[in-house]
């Protein structure tokens, strides 16, 4: 385990007492990921480093979703910096999340939306999640379905129907991400949506939704009009 220098310490123990909270606050991205990798010891300069990182992957998001093999690539960024970038990655996400699993999914849809870009936006490669939900809209369980390359995830529609049957779910919110950027949602999309709303009717579960997500923002298929 890495060792805290005494200072560093002192800092810590200062930010966590609530002293120079609104100064963090007004940080841009570069600095508070200078400032993270200031904390892990590297010989590397942080700021240029930061630098570097948001040069590559575009912002501080895209960063800590970065596969950990192209952040270990990284000039200057060893083995522990990357876990700690993924282990924030993670904290955010679950941070946001709790938010949706404790109240009625279609009631906080905004929580929802937020929970999905925080986890899928950034992904480089395509996700293809299932959020299953109990007769109240609560969140029940979200599992990943499948897991693709850069613009294809395959979705098989018994398999995320069954597990529907087995969690004894009520509806479902599909919910994938676009690595390109461009939320829209492509003619595949489009039939495979129809597929698994079609496959669920027949066991009166409702598909609520379709969510992609991209960069660029998320398009759900109700607003849009396809559901």
């Amino acid at each position: 385990m890495r060792s805290i220098p005494k200072p560093d310490l002192e800092h810590a123990r200062a930010l966590a007492a609530g002293a120079g909270l609104p100064a963090i606050e007004l940080m841009d991205e570069r600095t508070l990921l200078a400032l993270m990798l200031k904390r892990a010891s590297l010989p590397t300069n942080p700021h240029r480093l930061a630098g570097d990182l948001l040069d590559r992957f575009g912002a501080l998001a895209a960063v800590v979703a970065a596969d950990a093999s192209e952040l270990a690539r990284t000039p200057g960024l060893d083995v522990a910096a990357v876990a700690d970038l993924k282990l924030l990655r993670q904290v955010c996400v679950h941070l946001i999340r709790s938010d949706v699993g404790a109240r009625p999914s279609i009631s906080s849809w905004t929580a929802l939306l937020a929970y999905v870009r925080g986890a899928l936006a950034h992904e480089p490669r395509e996700q293809f999640r299932v959020l299953y939900l109990d007769k109240r809209n609560i969140l029940m369980r979200e599992e990943h379905r499948a897991d693709g390359t850069v613009d294809h995830a395959p979705v098989y529609v018994r398999e995320v129907v069954r597990r529907a049957l087995e969690l004894s779910a009520s509806a479902m919110i599909l919910v994938h991400n676009h690595p390109s950027g461009d939320p829209t949602p492509s003619r595949a999309d489009i039939e495979m949506t129809r597929r698994v709303i079609e496959a669920a009717r027949v066991f009166d579960i409702q598909v609520h939704d379709h969510v992609v997500v991209g960069r660029e923002g998320e398009q759900s298929f109700r607003a849009l009009g396809l559901i």
